[in-house]
């Protein structure tokens, strides 16, 4: 197979779930897209070293994640339009079955969401989520827990149960 080729196979494989990833990363499905296209820009460049990785999803995870991190210290991003909220992915997608939960998403810290969309989202270990991040396992788990506690407390008005049963829908399993 050539580079073209399994680049692209990789690509149309796993597309669906980076635009996920930086669309809960964002909040905005159309920075979501930009984010994931200068992400796929980059790994074309960086594919013949990339494709011989052991663990290629972790690597491009991280190139989203810190894309997300670069996007975010540029100047013109930290302008904030509060008049609507954003805009939510097509009624196709499987993960948009509580406005609310995606709403106490976006509400988090962008430290905290990433965690979040790591753990339960991706369902990466702590260790993983630790080495995606390039964080301790320790800030992993006291941000985990910080941001679920917040995400109770938005989302009060819901039974607890229910909280960890749409986290866990993120998954496919139960949490």
């Amino acid at each position: 197979m050539s580079r073209d080729e399994e680049f692209g196979a990789y690509v149309a494989q796993r597309r669906p779930y980076l635009y996920a990833s930086a669309w809960l990363l964002c909040g905005d499905p159309h920075r979501a897209e930009d984010l994931v296209q200068e992400t796929l820009a980059k790994l074309y460049v960086a594919w013949p070293r990339v494709s011989r990785v052991e663990n290629v999803d972790g690597y491009v995870r991280r190139m989203l994640v810190n894309g997300h991190i670069d996007d975010g210290r540029r100047p013109w991003r930290r302008e904030r339009l509060t008049a609507e909220p954003p805009d939510a992915p097509a009624a196709s997608d499987p993960y948009e079955d509580s406005d609310e939960l995606w709403g106490a998403l976006r509400a988090l810290p962008a430290g905290q969401r990433r965690v979040v969309i790591l753990r339960h989202y991706w369902g990466l270990s702590i260790q993983e989520t630790a080495n995606d991040l390039g964080v301790s396992v320790g800030t992993v788990k006291r941000q985990t827990s910080v941001a679920l506690a917040m995400l109770r407390h938005v989302l009060a008005t819901e039974p607890a149960a229910t909280v960890k049963t749409t986290i866990g829908n993120l998954t496919g399993e139960p949490r």
